[in-house]
């Protein structure tokens, strides 16, 4: 017994950790950098405890070639530099909240064993949905470096064509990276567009971009079978597949939180009060096992991103050390590469705002990505939802090639910091005509959502115009003649806005719409119309959003 321990110094803090990757690694590391003499024991069931999970699929296609890049710490490094005991092979069987310690299975042989804790720590991740369809057990998954490794050696074999069941985030870099792999690749999606957080206008954009690089995209339609070398679609259609990736989503892996007896919400996440604490003081969970606060409104959600499983997990550590904190509702940002073009999202998208009957004010702008008259400039588009009572952002959207991470990561950090839309007018942003525009292209959103809030101008959208027109609302194009005969709204008439204060007597009376390319010479003919007594709306981003799913 040292000194300071018959002197009645307390007994060092054990701390049980189950599932290792971004919570759980980041929860025991912070931990032992503010307790040097806590007993930190991490049980992961897998093989691998530290390993990055996004460059999987990357890893697949061979843009990431060395393996071992993707394993950022081994059990051994992370006993040299924090001292933590980390056991692979072992499996959490049951929590025993009486006696505070754990069941614990070695994989390998069976054994089983307890182990005490005074704090437990849970983040078992989520696993992959297979479909419950004939043939399942031959779909493949890509979530831990052993589906990664299983992946890989069936490509050895060299398939010719794949079905990728699943068209969100995971299964489009799936796709594209078994196009770099040289297959014929179907993504295959039972809702009605790919990438579920955008809405569709901006998701078809993706699919064009799928389409373009040779990925056929079945939308509307599920797997019903997989055979032997081809799965069956709900339409009856064969499509062929020597390779099937299951890449429908995730499920919270909480059979052990909710066997203990702890609170589980009916999406199957552990529910957690704001320090992470379960419905036990002495139980703690983070990850995508958890369940999180959604930041638009304020109810109850599953996110299941690496960046927030980092940031509970120090958060964590931080209560269990006596540190007064608390977890942020999240808005659920995210990004995606889809061969060259880029889609991002933060907070609500229409779709889910007019399910949940929430009122919301949707504005679309399509802005080059940098000044344009520097060469390379690329066209971003963008949207937002606002609450027109309020001005509060309640979501946004990116696709484009360049600069979508950098204006979603600034709004959504608006977003937390309470700035509302208009207030993006204001936002003073880094300017060279290399990286953007004196008016970047998130200023010009909040000019936009500023001139709504006003009054100054009004707007319809592009899924609402086939109805004003059979209401009889007119819609006079104002982009130039070659831009119109190009392309146009059927039933809308064409006077270009430079010619429009001396031809006013073509604009049909009454209520009017009017439209060019991308909104803004539509704001500069509605302004001017409105001086004359004109009753307008702006078609909101223009033919532009419009075309995207020609609607009507």
């Amino acid at each position: 017994m040292s000194a300071t321990q018959s002197e009645g110094a307390p007994e060092p803090r054990r701390v049980v950790v189950v599932g290792g990757v971004a919570g759980g690694m980041s929860a025991a590391t912070r931990l032992r950098r503010l307790d040097e003499r806590a007993v930190i024991t991490v049980f992961e069931r897998g093989g691998y405890v530290s390993f990055a999970n996004c460059g999987l699929p990357y890893h697949v296609g061979g843009v990431i070639a060395e393996r071992d890049a993707l394993l950022l710490q081994t059990p051994a490094s992370l006993g040299r530099r924090f001292g933590l005991d980390v056991r692979v092979g072992h499996e959490v069987v049951g929590i025993d909240r009486t006696a505070r310690s754990v069941r614990v299975r070695e994989v390998a042989t069976g054994r089983e064993f307890d182990e005490p804790y005074d704090d437990l720590i849970l983040s078992p991740g989520a696993s992959p949905i297979v479909p419950d369809v004939p043939g399942a057990e031959r779909a493949r998954t890509l979530r831990t470096i052993e589906d990664t490794d299983a992946l890989v050696a069936a490509l050895a074999a060299e398939p010719r064509t794949a079905v990728v069941i699943g068209g969100g985030f995971i299964g489009l870099e799936v796709a594209e990276n078994l196009v770099h792999r040289g297959l014929d690749v179907t993504v295959v999606e039972l809702a009605d567009q790919v990438l579920a957080p955008l809405d569709p206008e901006l998701a078809a954009l993706v699919a064009d971009e799928l389409a373009g690089h040779g990925v056929r995209v079945a939308t509307g339609v599920s797997v019903t079978a997989i055979g032997p070398a081809d799965v069956m679609l709900s339409t009856g259609e064969r499509l062929p597949a020597d390779l099937v990736v299951a890449a429908i989503g995730v499920r919270p892996d909480s059979r052990l939180a909710a066997d203990a007896g702890l609170a589980v919400n009916d999406r199957g996440g552990i529910v957690v009060d704001d320090h992470q604490r379960t419905s036990d003081e002495h139980i703690f969970a983070v990850g995508d096992a958890a369940q999180k606060a959604d930041a638009v409104s304020g109810g109850a959600a599953m996110v299941p991103l690496a960046q927030t499983a980092n940031r509970h997990g120090r958060l964590v550590a931080d209560v269990i050390c006596g540190r007064e904190t608390a977890s942020r509702p999240v808005l659920g940002t995210a990004i995606v590469r889809v061969f060259g073009l880029a889609a991002a999202t933060t907070g609500w998208n229409e779709k889910r705002l007019r399910a949940a009957g929430r009122p919301y004010r949707a504005i679309h702008a399509h802005p080059g990505s940098h000044a344009g008259y520097y060469p390379g400039a690329e066209t971003l588009h963008l949207k937002l939802l606002v609450d027109p009572a309020t001005d509060a952002i309640l979501g946004a959207q990116g696709v484009g090639r360049d600069g979508v991470d950098k204006r979603i990561d600034v709004i959504a950090t608006a977003m937390a910091g309470g700035v509302t839309a208009s207030g993006l007018a204001d936002l003073e942003l880094a300017y060279a005509p290399q990286f953007g525009s004196a008016k970047d292209p998130v200023t010009m959103l909040g000019f936009i959502a500023d001139n709504l809030a006003s009054g100054r101008a009004d707007s319809v959208q592009w899924h609402e115009v086939a109805d004003e027109q059979r209401r009889g609302v007119p819609v006079v194009d104002v982009r130039t003649p070659a831009e119109f005969e190009r392309g146009h709204i059927p039933g809308s008439v064409n006077v270009p806005v430079d010619e429009l204060r001396d031809r006013l007597d073509e604009v049909p009376e009454g209520d009017v719409i009017v439209t060019c390319q991308v909104g803004l010479r539509g704001h500069v003919a509605e302004s001017l119309l409105a001086q004359h007594g004109r009753r307008v709306r702006n078609l909101d981003g223009g033919y532009l959003t419009w075309s995207a799913l020609r609607p009507g």
